[in-house]
């Protein structure tokens, strides 16, 4: 097992990149299914959970090209086998998005439950009744997930929640539905938009996207295409968050501000310096910070609210806050776990069923802590780079599913951080 050692107390300075968005790419390989010629696909972030969906499309019979880290191209003319087995399902919670795919391109999928990290009930009814209101027969054995139609039709479908997994599973089958789906209260998250940017370009009839009625006329084929994928909002709000917490100074690039407006006013709020700039061939984010930041309250909500994402490294910065902080996590019960290991390095959070209070102190200590799922990855590689003396990180390999080179990136702006491999 590998772990991270750092030692923190050093203000980050320089510049970084961000690499494409995961919450995008993993769905946009699985839309790569439903077109009839290959799709070369860009800007794929170079981290475990794409490596998983390929190899899950690649146990199905595509054929993959690799011939860079963050380019594939996907023929999937040569896909046999309709099945996401268990095994790969467990690694991967993404890997339900085969449910529309498969069944949209070939009116037949099989999925094990997905697995994922372990931040809440996060059930896929929605996306089962979505494929039902298509017109497919869907059961659910023993947690393998079967669904059939002989042709898919066309529905107004309105989701009870705005899930963004349901939105883009229900955009992914009936983009080839014969007729026209309407998805009332869909997801707005910029992933989703990338996905129907993704469809559009294979020739697919998608309205809508970003907002909450999403119209779809299906199409029968749809054709190869050269896509990139925009940019990984949840990673550059990490980064602006590290930058605050070590009081430096720091250039994220390769941004799309607008997918950044929450964090961007917390950390103002805060008394974090945040200026959004234009290069010319590119947007970019400076951050600067030169005090412990100020107090303020956080509410998740689905996008354009306060990502549930950056909540977990957004507390790790709230810890040494002048004043109390209340964070109110709405979308996922058991986000909170990250809590337990601030809280050794000398934070002082209480829990109060789905809010937090930050009692901010002056500063955090080295200690040796867990990453207990993705996102409280972040906050303990946040908290670590801000506390003094040296902290090791264990679990990376939640670190690892959504973090591309983090040791890499961090290091060139000037972090004490090393890989260990034991």
């Amino acid at each position: 097992m590998s772990y991270f050692k750092i030692t923190g107390g050093t203000p980050l300075y320089g510049t970084i990149a961000v690499s494409g968005s995961k919450n995008a790419a993993l769905p946009i390989v699985c839309a790569a299914v439903l077109a009839g010629e290959p799709c070369r696909i860009e800007n794929l972030p170079d981290i475990e959970d794409v490596h998983r969906i390929i190899e899950i499309l690649s146990a199905m019979g595509a054929t993959i090209e690799q011939p860079c880290p963050s380019v594939a191209v996907i023929d999937p003319r040569s896909i046999t086998e309709y099945r996401v087995s268990n095994e790969m399902a467990s690694k991967l919670r993404a890997s339900y998005y085969m449910l529309g795919a498969l069944l949209g391109r070939y009116g037949h999928a099989e999925i094990a439950q997905p697995g994922g990290c372990a931040i809440g009930q996060r059930p896929i009814d929605y996306h089962i009744n979505g494929m039902r209101s298509l017109g497919a027969n869907v059961l659910d054995r023993g947690g393998i997930i079967t669904a059939v139609a002989g042709e898919l039709r066309g529905a107004d479908i309105y989701l009870d929640m705005a899930s963004v997994g349901a939105t883009i599973n229900i955009m992914l089958a009936a983009c080839r539905a014969n007729g026209r789906t309407t998805i009332n209260n869909a997801a707005r998250e910029p992933h989703v938009v990338d996905v129907a940017n993704f469809l559009n370009a294979m020739g697919a009839s998608i309205r809508g996207a970003g907002t909450d009625v999403i119209r779809i006329t299906g199409r029968r084929d749809l054709h190869g295409c050269t896509y990139a994928i925009i940019p990984d909002q949840i990673e550059a709000g990490t980064y602006m968050v590290a930058a605050a917490a070590t009081k430096g100074d720091v250039i994220i690039k390769n941004i799309i501000p607008a997918h950044l407006e929450a964090i961007s006013a917390k950390l103002m709020e805060c008394g974090v310096e945040v200026i959004e700039g234009d290069s010319g061939t590119e947007f970019f984010m400076h951050v600067r910070a030169k005090e412990r930041p100020r107090a303020v309250n956080i509410r998740t909500l689905p996008y354009p609210g306060f990502p549930t994402d950056l909540q977990q490294p957004m507390t790790s910065l709230l810890a040494v806050a002048y004043g109390n902080s209340f964070v109110t996590e709405n979308l996922f019960e058991d986000r909170f776990n990250h809590v337990r290991e601030l809280n050794r390095m000398g934070a002082r959070i209480t829990l109060n069923g789905r809010t937090a209070l930050v009692a901010g102190v002056e500063k955090l200590y080295g200690a040796e802590i867990t990453a207990t799922d993705l996102r409280a990855g972040a906050a303990m590689i946040v908290a670590a780079l801000m506390a003094e003396g040296t902290s090791i990180v264990r679990n990376i390999h939640y670190i690892d599913r959504g973090y591309e080179k983090l040791t890499e990136k961090l290091r060139g702006l000037g972090a004490n951080i090393t890989r260990v491999e034991e």
